[in-house]
């Protein structure tokens, strides 16, 4: 059962970018390139302090991040919480639970590390180019 203050709780979208560009290691001014000319870290740093952002941005924050617009705009790291507690701290069962995972973690480890060092590669291009001028 959902508590009805969960469902009407806000989702804090630039909060949310901010985890994601984090995760994947990616400096505000890194973003702000990427954002393009109208952007500066100043400006990503107000972005991320914005509850609810505008869709066309937040698309675009999610193409650069390379992550679903729909994981930035419903990602709820309390409930997250709450859901990893509930499932992995209750001992009332009596067993130990062993997630059944249909995928290799270690795998996706690799896969995430290797997209973040191509990202990283494609920054430094662009850096170069950009010192090149």
């Amino acid at each position: 059962m959902i508590d009805t203050d969960m469902q009407n709780k806000k989702i804090h979208q630039g909060r949310n970018i901010k985890r994601f560009r984090e995760m994947l290691g990616i400096k505000q001014e890194a973003l702000a390139f990427e954002l393009g000319d109208d952007w500066n870290q100043k400006k990503v740093s107000l972005l991320e302090q914005k509850e609810t952002v505008e869709s066309d941005i937040l698309a675009q924050v999610a193409k650069i991040l390379k992550v679903p617009a729909e994981a930035i705009e419903n990602f709820d790291e309390e409930q997250a919480v709450n859901i990893i507690s509930n499932t992995f701290n209750d001992q009332s069962n009596g067993y130990n639970y062993y997630p059944n995972f249909n995928f290799n973690p270690v795998d996706k480890m690799v896969e995430l590390y290797e997209r973040m060092l191509q990202q990283q590669k494609e920054m430094i291009e662009k850096l170069e180019k950009l010192l090149q001028k």
